[in-house]
């Protein structure tokens, strides 16, 4: 019996027109196979090439025929192997306009044919001797496989980036390929000089014993500090002309930090040597990703992070139903955000009561005077400032801030007061959509920070439109146009894009640099820190740091779920979320976890007990956010007083389930009351828990430090661990030390004298505080 001699086509390809939209090519791809009743065939002239993966695994390839012949043509596919035919490694491809590569195609499903195109060259290796023959299609699928965008990652490419979160594990599923015609505003953050110094920098101007402390940089002289080096542009730059992007098609942000380039899904990918997919949810959502992305070795020192590539948060359009539909940032939606907790159990009070007498029952602000020694009237209005962060959708009600103010002190004058609002990226202070949970965030944290800082302003700054939303980068935009990186939006997987062509979006520039940061801000939203990715959590963070450098202190909310994430959900062995419960690794929460944040926890008053009674850590309704980072090491100005309470009071767990390496940022850094603060919502009174309430309060606290200070000619306190964790102020803080907080199936950590991850160094005494930083220079 003769044996059958594979019959082999070999066909260049060339491609007729690389558009915006579409990749169509002319091309015939001609099998070959070990089956013998498939004959060498050729499909069409004018074709779209197209591909299909799952985790990272080729699991169909087609041709389709944009031509009234389409459905007679059919397509290719790499469903399965043909019989005793291994699985297909080989890539389709098309190529940039004039220029040519031999291509193959095997294990091709059986359609009707078509003669191959007239200016296609073919030769037919069945004439050649077979080794022969078997030589050159080794040869022309090794160079396929070489110059596709997916192939195994090149000698000289190294991973840059990895998902933070298996999509999977999220309830995701992958279900296509992203089209390599879509569209994507590829940023590529440029590595920045002299952030190895950051902590520093800000320890000669935040540490009470450096003879520059509190001599805050100019912003002129942070950008200067941290801008990209020339020979870090450059070395980008060429990369990407290297890889046929023209100068024309690139932009250097106004800060030298970004360059970014619109590219086609196909061009990134061949770029980064990444690979797009599309994935659904069971709530109707859809968002796309890449598992990870590399870059040359040579320039891995040279880029922070590129975005959109692995954190999955971005959406695609047309995901949801409602106007409130989310792209972006999503840290205002009720869907996503966790606010403050109300108690079933406790009963609506009917009305804030007079008096301490029941302050373990309702915290009101007469409560938090008493237990903060808070008695101080603001004399420097007009220097100082205090701003609250919040994310639409969620917004005050004008009607709640007087009922609320209707029960203060009328001698403070609060009925009718209204934060100075700034308004960020199309931001709205929506009032369509109201209720606990559109309201209660906004309402809790105006309503008590603007009544104990009264007569002082509190600014408002609300981030986000409808449409968008917002996340941290966004205001940290607002208050530092060095951090922009383009009109076009931030890291549309974390953050709001910006302009928004969408209905009811907003379509003006992005917010850079629109209000001076205020010396003080509180933040009551968190996300977990195991969403995001090393790369972006300290490109982040070292804003914070730029913004300590300029004089502001950050207040972060910690959590409200003890060594949990948000909603409860703990971690795997793998660093991935548990849904039901089962998950034993801790999961800390970010911001809080960035060292250049003032993390602040929870305290209550326990039942029974008064103002005049030592608090201890919340366990009421919520349990305070606190544990150990899994990203930023531990820095050295929280390294003895972490160092103290590991050796003194080890936690019973491995290493396993928290980072005890001993070289861990560690949170919450200070803590205030956070359990039944009467707050008015909706045109009635509830009764709330939360370290959403505590950041506030202690942002109060240092709203009226900087007051005293600078009426006395000095400067705003800045960044406030370095003075938190000195010696000198261990006699200013209420330390705590009883309480724990609980949180994946475990009794979590415990309060303890000295720092702790639970309530940190305590709590403030304000007439104490006070009296310490009047002294420093």
């Amino acid at each position: 019996m003769k044996q059958h001699r594979p019959s082999i086509l070999l066909v260049e390809a060339q491609a007729t027109s690389q558009q915006s939209l579409e990749r169509r090519c002319a091309c015939a791809c001609v099998s070959s196979s070990h089956d013998p009743t498939l004959q060498p065939r050729t499909l069409g002239r004018e074709c779209l090439v197209r591909e299909s993966y799952y985790n990272s695994v080729h699991i169909f390839s087609s041709i389709e025929f944009p031509t009234r012949d389409a459905r007679r043509h059919g397509h290719l596919s790499h469903r399965k192997a043909w019989p005793n035919e291994p699985s297909s490694q080989t890539r389709l491809q098309c190529t940039p306009p004039g220029v040519k590569y031999k291509l193959t195609c095997s294990n091709i499903e059986r359609s009707t044919t078509s003669p191959p195109p007239a200016h296609t060259k073919t030769m037919r290796l069945s004439a050649l001797p077979f080794g022969l023959g078997m030589l050159l299609l080794a040869w022309s699928t090794h160079a396929l496989v070489a110059l596709s965008p997916n192939a195994p990652i090149g000698r000289h490419h190294i991973v840059h980036e990895q998902h933070a979160l298996s999509p999977l594990a999220s309830g995701w599923t992958c279900t296509r390929r992203l089209a390599p015609h879509t569209i994507l505003p590829l940023r590529i953050g440029l590595a920045q000089q002299n952030l190895h110094r950051l902590e520093e920098l800000l320890h000669d101007v935040s540490h009470p014993e450096s003879p520059n402390y509190s001599r805050h940089l100019t912003q002129a002289e942070v950008v200067a500090m941290f801008a990209p080096s020339q020979e870090t542009i450059d070395a980008v730059r060429g990369w990407l002309e290297g890889e046929g992007f023209g100068r024309d098609r690139m932009r250097l942000s106004a800060n030298k930090g970004w360059v970014l380039v619109n590219a086609t899904v196909g061009e990134v990918e061949e770029l980064l040597k990444a690979e797009y997919h599309a994935y659904d949810h069971p709530s109707g959502k859809r968002q796309f990703g890449c598992h990870s992305y590399s870059v040359p070795a040579h320039l891995r020192s040279h880029i922070d992070l590129i975005k959109p590539t692995v954190h999955f948060n971005y959406a695609l359009s047309n995901r949801q139903p409602s106007h409130l539909r989310k792209r972006g940032g999503n840290l205002g939606q009720p869907s996503v955000f966790r606010g403050p907790k109300k108690s079933d159990d406790r009963g609506r009070p009917s009305q804030i009561k007079a008096g301490l007498e029941t302050c373990d029952e309702s915290i009101t602000p007469e409560c938090l005077r008493a237990l903060y020694s808070i008695d101080y009237k603001p004399k420097a209005v007009e220097n100082n400032s205090y701003g609250i962060v919040e994310f639409t959708p969620q917004a005050y009600l004008a009607e709640d801030l007087d009922l609320f103010f209707s029960l203060e002190d009328s001698s403070l004058g609060l009925i009718g007061t209204r934060p100075n609002t700034v308004l960020i990226d199309g931001a709205v202070v929506q009032t369509t959509d109201v209720g606990f949970q559109f309201n209660g965030e906004s309402d809790l944290d105006l309503e008590y920070a603007m009544a104990l800082v009264a007569p002082q302003p509190v600014t408002l700054l609300q981030t986000g439109d409808l449409v968008e939303g917002a996340g941290f980068d966004n205001w940290l935009d607002a208050v530092d146009s060095s951090f922009c990186t383009f009109e076009g939006g931030d890291d549309p997987e974390q953050d709001g894009v910006y302009p928004d062509t969408q209905p009811d979006g907003y379509n003006g520039p992005e917010s850079c640099g629109i209000v001076a940061p205020p010396h003080t801000v509180s933040i009551s939203y968190l996300q977990d820190e195991h969403t995001v990715t090393s790369a972006f959590a300290n490109r982040q963070c070292a804003e914070y740091a730029k913004l300590g450098l300029l004089g502001t202190s950050v207040l972060h909310s910690s959590g409200d779920n003890g060594v949990a994430g948000n909603e409860g959900i703990c971690l795997d062995a793998n660093h991935q979320p548990v849904q039901n419960g089962t998950g034993t690794v801790f999961n800390p929460g970010f911001p809080a976890s960035c060292p250049f944040v003032t993390a602040v926890g929870a305290t209550q008053i326990n039942p029974g007990s008064t103002v005049n009674d030592p608090e201890v850590a919340c366990e009421q309704v919520i349990y305070s956010g606190g544990g150990f980072s899994n990203i930023f090491p531990l820095p050295s100005f929280q390294a003895d007083a972490v160092t103290t309470y590991l050796k003194l009071h080890p936690p019973p767990y491995t290493n396993g389930e928290f980072n005890n390496s001993g070289n861990a940022r560690a949170f919450p850094d200070i803590s205030a009351n956070g359990a039944n603060y009467v707050i008015a919502v909706d045109g009635q009174l509830e009764r709330v828990f939360g370290t959403s309430a505590s950041s506030p309060v202690v942002g109060s606290i240092i709203t009226f430090v900087n007051d005293a200070r600078l009426a006395a000619g000095k400067r705003p306190l800045g960044f406030l661990n370095p003075l938190i964790y000195s010696p000198l102020c261990q006699q200013v803080l209420n330390d705590i030390t009883k309480g724990g907080n609980q949180g994946c199936g475990t009794p979590g950590f415990n309060a303890t004298e000295g720092w702790d991850p639970v309530t940190g160094v305590g709590t403030p005494n304000l007439s104490k505080l006070m009296k310490l930083a009047l002294a420093l220079p």
